[in-house]
């Protein structure tokens, strides 16, 4: 499997009073299709990680790629006996983001 980044193209939706539609009173906008991220951070790298098996693997990825300037979401597939998805939509510099899931002790492939 090789690396690719997919242009989003999404933006956010509000509904007048707040509230998604749903009844809950969480304050985000309407129900979308996908998450919303902001107009400068259009598209999204999908990277192959290995050593995740559990959690624990995710939440320490999921933790560090957070903390970088630029990122908006990060959504983790974890496949055990193979090379994990990480998703990270937002600007963040690909050299920091293979920074940081070294940081939490994982290997990147190329």
């Amino acid at each position: 499997m090789t690396e690719q980044r997919i242009d989003l193209g999404l933006t956010s939706t509000s509904t007048a009073g707040g509230g998604c539609g749903d009844g809950c009173g969480c304050g985000h906008g309407a129900a979308a299709s996908a998450p919303a991220v902001r107009p400068d951070a259009a598209t999204t790298d999908v990277i192959r990680v290995e050593g995740m098996t559990c959690a624990h693997c995710v939440r320490a990825v999921t933790e560090e790629l957070n903390a970088l300037d630029g990122v908006e979401v990060v959504d983790v597939e974890l496949r055990v006996g193979d090379a994990s998805l990480v998703r990270v939509a937002g600007t963040a510099d690909d050299d920091a983001l293979t920074a940081a899931i070294n940081e939490a002790g994982y290997t990147r492939v190329r």
